[in-house]
């Protein structure tokens, strides 16, 4: 495609089904959140207890999503997806009605981790690669990638607001029910990884044979290991810029202004990243991504630290902040086609779970070792460059293999 137009056919009502979903999945569990301090104020828990249930959401979420990702490539996302939902709404109210620790970490952890990796972006963007053609997916993706971005936008306000109005537990009582609505949309999505348009380009394997010529292709390889910076980044970030901001002696103002504005500009920065994406390098833009995350946290460290730098650093990071994900899931499509997108997808994306877990980890620990949280800071800086180090060489091409099998 020559032109920066979408081409006649772009299947619009599985793309739109497919973002209202994200938006679904990656709203509530953006805004867990909210309910630690009214949650832990009637409980009595303290805060290690909500930061364990926390700790294995993210866990359960890594090591769910390949397997969801294979279940969903072999037996349909309609039926993922749906699971998602059944799982996404039994952890919000068990959530919700925990008189014990135990309920908390089985509910806001394990369902509603395992539900985030049943209905999360390798599901859906897996889901898009099928449908639309190749010069189109990178588009389609930073459309799907977005739309969670807006869902994390939208539901804080809305999270909050009845939190303020009805209270936690009956706000999270809500947000199961609004959960159910999944299935619905997700009928659109229908299909699994041989009945849907792009069936007939692709080279049938079983899962081992995918698996091994995945772990021995070294772009795969290289794209999975600087995947795991982008965990460690966005999850450091996530789980402690607003505390640094009182470190540094601002205001908490600018710390909610911080996390609105990362949501807001996500959006921007995730449909760029989808356009860009289809029209120059993948592999080398993700270099320049990380790159740019290394500069802008060096910055940010070097120069005074304002109000004004805490803004301008927000926007940088909300442009930079999941816009490594159209490229990355793009990339596997490239190498590998469709048939096994979904948990091949899902492994890259548990490289990034686990960077993420560092991230949270290493920042508090390191904080209380050093007492700041400069050294993580410093960390990250040349995660980044390692990363964009381990991108430069990927190359963007599939692997060579026969004939297709043709669609059935």
């Amino acid at each position: 495609m020559t032109t920066g137009s979408v081409k006649a056919g772009f299947p619009w009502l599985i793309i739109a089904s497919g973002c209202v979903i994200a938006a679904l999945t990656f709203g509530p569990r953006s805004t867990m959140g909210f309910f630690q301090l009214p949650m832990l104020a009637d409980t009595g828990w303290d805060r290690t207890t909500f930061g364990l249930a926390m700790a294995l959401q993210n866990l359960c979420w890594g090591l769910g999503q390949p397997i969801f990702g294979a279940i969903a490539d072999r037996y349909g996302t309609w039926r993922v997806l749906a699971l998602s939902a059944v799982l996404y709404a039994a952890g919000l109210y068990t959530m919700a009605v925990a008189d014990a620790p135990i309920w908390l970490h089985l509910g806001g952890g394990i369902l509603i981790g395992l539900a985030v990796a049943a209905g999360s972006f390798g599901i859906i963007l897996a889901a898009f690669a099928r449908n639309v053609d190749p010069e189109n997916r990178s588009f389609a993706f930073g459309m799907g990638t977005a739309a969670g971005s807006a869902g994390m936008f939208l539901f804080a306000p809305i999270t909050q607001g009845l939190i303020d109005t009805v209270g936690w537990s009956d706000t999270l009582v809500y947000l199961a029910i609004a959960m159910l609505v999944v299935p619905v949309l997700a009928v659109a999505l229908r299909g699994n990884a041989q009945s849907a348009k792009q069936s007939a380009d692709q080279f049938e394997q079983t899962v081992p044979e995918a698996l091994r010529e995945a772990f021995a292709h070294k772009s795969y390889l290289l794209l999975t290991a600087g995947f795991f910076v982008c965990g460690f980044h966005v999850a450091f970030i996530a789980a402690h810029f607003p505390a640094y901001i009182g470190d540094i002696g601002l205001s908490a103002n600018y710390a909610v202004l911080s996390i609105a504005l990362i949501g807001f500009f996500n959006i921007i920065g995730s449909l760029a990243a989808g356009i860009i994406g289809q029209h120059y390098s993948k592999p080398m833009f993700l270099v320049w991504i990380y790159i740019s995350r290394s500069v802008a946290i060096a910055l940010f460290l070097l120069l005074p630290q304002t109000g004004t730098s805490v803004i301008l650093f927000s926007l940088a990071l909300g442009f930079l902040w999941l816009s490594t994900v159209p490229p990355t899931n793009a990339l596997v499509a490239v190498f590998f086609g469709t048939r096994h997108l979904g948990m091949l997808g899902g492994i890259v994306f548990l490289s990034h779970q686990v960077g993420s877990f560092l991230g949270v980890w290493l920042g508090g620990y390191l904080y209380d070792v050093f007492g700041s949280f400069n050294p993580v800071w410093w960390i990250g800086v040349a995660l980044g460059l390692f990363a964009a180090v381990v991108h430069w060489p990927i190359r963007e091409e599939a692997v060579p293999r026969g004939v297709p099998v043709p669609a059935q």
